[in-house]
């Protein structure tokens, strides 16, 4: 029966996987990407309502900067009570209360969007609206429960990436308002997701489990606070998801205040790059199983900072085609990187298991025990380089008027990104015993 506890589950038995858990775990997957890409979509939805907001609004474009600003930073706070609340509660059951969470947020913004709401009221309700990034970090710790060591990559890819493309999904609604009615009828979005959020909710009382095994666990959660590479990956996180996040809520406004574009050629033009980036996550959590999650990083973070040189020169030159180009390869850089470094944090922990001296199931539920800490805590600090990318751009604007300057600053963190995955994950060690080797390579 859906939605019951489950008692007993061991998804690294190959006999109980193939009999039972491949299907359960599927039929979770599919409705925790539901929920989780409403959340995006709530937890974005002022990347789209800024486009909505003409001269009559009276915010200039550093105020709008700090609106979405302000979403992206709540969005990652609240990342690490949700990692716990599974645990706490049952994924089944966080995942119910967490969708209906979002009405709240949503009907605050249609409420008040209109001209001359005040600024301290859209600063108020785009906090709100942060509340839609925590479902990631839930969504995630759940789903990595569910499935082996072996299949982790596809399915935090997926679960991941459907739940990115909420991000493409509102900015499409909103073009699609923008283009038929114009720019002065944001309720119509709003009004969009109000029976989505309440069907996500339905959906997942009547379709997901809870998992009686997993518990939260203070040790685990002090464990992988202490653990070096809880911190590192937080890093490269920053880089990958920090940059699709912030990307995504900013490209609309840097459009409209560099490039001077209307808000409906923003609005045709920012759906594109968070789309693609998200169809892709799957496939570098694939790549990720096939060849390892930390050469897919790495190759991941030097063509990023490849396509952001190409950045900085159209945004030098003023020209929207190359700029165009550039910022559409990063999105999709950053989906596949998203997905290569979600594969490394279980991968990490499982490997320093076996260092430990632990193998077989041992070794799996200890992986599974810190990587599930861990990731709450990942997630949380990627997600905080969004909000350091909207700041940088709107430091960038308010001093010299274009983004040039961030870009820059982007373009160095990627050099930092790569030299940590190269010198951690791949450079060979030196000669050490064979138990304190750590083929961090394959992770």
């Amino acid at each position: 029966m859906a939605g019951r506890w489950i008692e007993t589950w061991e998804p690294e038995d190959e006999t109980f996987w193939r009999e039972k858990g491949e299907r359960v775990a599927r039929r979770n997957l599919w409705y925790s990407v539901l929920s989780e890409h409403i959340g995006f979509s709530i937890w974005t939805l002022w990347s789209v309502m800024v486009l909505f907001m003409g001269p009559e609004y009276g915010i200039d474009p550093a105020g709008k900067f700090f609106l979405i600003s302000t979403a992206t930073l709540v969005g990652a706070l609240v990342r690490v009570p949700y990692t716990f609340a599974v645990a706490r509660f049952g994924g089944r059951n966080w995942t119910i209360f967490s969708a209906v969470s979002l009405l709240v947020p949503t009907l605050a913004a249609f409420w008040v969007m209109e001209p001359g709401t005040s600024y301290g009221t859209f600063v108020a309700v785009a906090a709100l609206t942060g509340i839609g990034g925590g479902n990631f970090a839930s969504s995630m710790t759940n789903i990595n429960a569910f499935f082996p060591l072996r299949k982790k990559g596809w399915a935090l890819g997926l679960n991941a990436g459907g739940g990115n493309i909420g991000v493409p999904v509102v900015q499409l609604v909103g073009l699609l308002v923008i283009g038929t009615l114009g720019a002065s009828h944001p309720r119509i979005v709003l009004g969009v997701y109000i029976p989505l959020i309440v069907l996500a909710a339905v959906c997942a009382a009547l379709y997901m489990d809870n998992l009686r095994p997993v518990k939260n666990d203070t040790g685990a959660a002090l464990e992988a606070v202490r653990d070096p590479h809880t911190w590192i990956m937080a890093v490269l996180y920053i880089g990958t998801f920090g940059s699709f996040i912030g990307y995504s809520f900013a490209f609309g406004l840097v459009l409209q205040t560099q490039f001077g574009r209307t808000p409906l050629q923003a609005a045709s033009l920012t759906f594109v790059g968070p789309l693609l980036g998200s169809l892709i996550r799957p496939v570098g959590g694939r790549l990720a199983d096939r060849y390892g999650g930390a050469r897919i990083t790495l190759a991941t973070f030097v063509a990023m900072a490849a396509a952001t040189g190409v950045v900085i020169h159209a945004s030098g030159t003023a020209s929207l085609p190359v700029f165009l180009t550039g910022f559409t390869a990063l999105f999709v850089l950053t989906g596949l990187g998203n997905g290569s470094t979600y594969k490394m944090i279980p991968g990490i922990f499982h490997t320093k298991a076996l260092a430990r001296g632990l193998d077989g199931e041992a070794a799996a539920v200890h992986g599974r025990r810190l990587s599930g800490a861990a990731m709450g805590l990942i997630g949380a600090v990627g997600a905080l380089g969004g909000l350091a990318i909207n700041l940088a751009f709107r430091q960038s604007f308010q001093a010299s008027g274009t983004g040039t300057a961030a870009f820059w600053s982007f373009l160095a963190f990627y050099g930092v990104c790569t030299t940590i995955t190269w010198a951690v994950y791949l450079r060979r060690p030196a000669p050490a015993p064979a138990r304190a080797q750590l083929g961090y390579a394959e992770v």
